[in-house]
């Protein structure tokens, strides 16, 4: 008994000692401008720009992807990937997100079923309750990536603005076309 209980922990250790070796060893690094742009994205993880994650479409930005398909971002973001790869600044691809104002998640407690539908697709984890029970949005935690809308069977999830307040407000970025009237009517 004591024999294989030395055997064991002998194997262990060296089988740990190899491994860390070879992590050490064969150690892969990363490639820093894509540890940079996700860092610049949000982390919703939403899927709105087409890809599964942020960090999948960091890797595509990197490889020269339009910096312009994230709407949880918004053109903050944009302008500061623009500005980070040199690239001219792109508005925004979807036109209809820049316009929408930010907003989250409610559900209407009387009519939800309790289907755990919404929960699952949340990336979030924003959504709290049980099979069989009703479900809320953890308000601080909604993104706003309408996500967990389609799959509601009952239609019981809206969409409310988050109204504007001194800690949420942002100043607006000059308006280009104003920009451009009032240069050419200066000449």
């Amino acid at each position: 008994m004591f024999t294989a209980i030395i055997t064991i922990s002998t194997l262990a250790i060296l089988f740990g000692l190899l491994l860390g070796y070879s992590a050490i060893r064969f150690h892969v690094e990363g490639d820093p401008i894509v540890d940079q742009i996700d860092s610049l994205l949000p982390q919703t993880q939403c899927g709105q720009c087409g890809y599964a994650g942020c960090r999948p479409y960091a890797e595509a930005i990197a490889d020269g992807e339009a910096a312009n398909k994230c709407p949880p971002g918004g053109e903050v973001t944009m302008v500061a990937l623009s500005e980070l790869l040199g690239r001219d600044p792109v508005s925004m691809e979807d036109a209809e997100a820049v316009d929408k104002p930010k907003s989250v998640a409610y559900i209407v407690e009387e009519e939800c079923i309790g289907c755990t539908l919404c929960i699952q697709a949340c990336p979030v984890d924003a959504i709290l309750g049980a099979a069989k029970s009703m479900h809320t949005v953890i308000v601080d935690e909604c993104t706003g990536c309408e996500l967990c809308i389609p799959p509601c069977p009952v239609e019981c999830i809206h969409m409310h603005p988050i109204e504007q307040t001194l800690t949420n407000w942002k100043w607006p970025f000059p308006d280009q076309t104003a920009e451009s009237n009032s240069t050419a009517g200066a000449h």
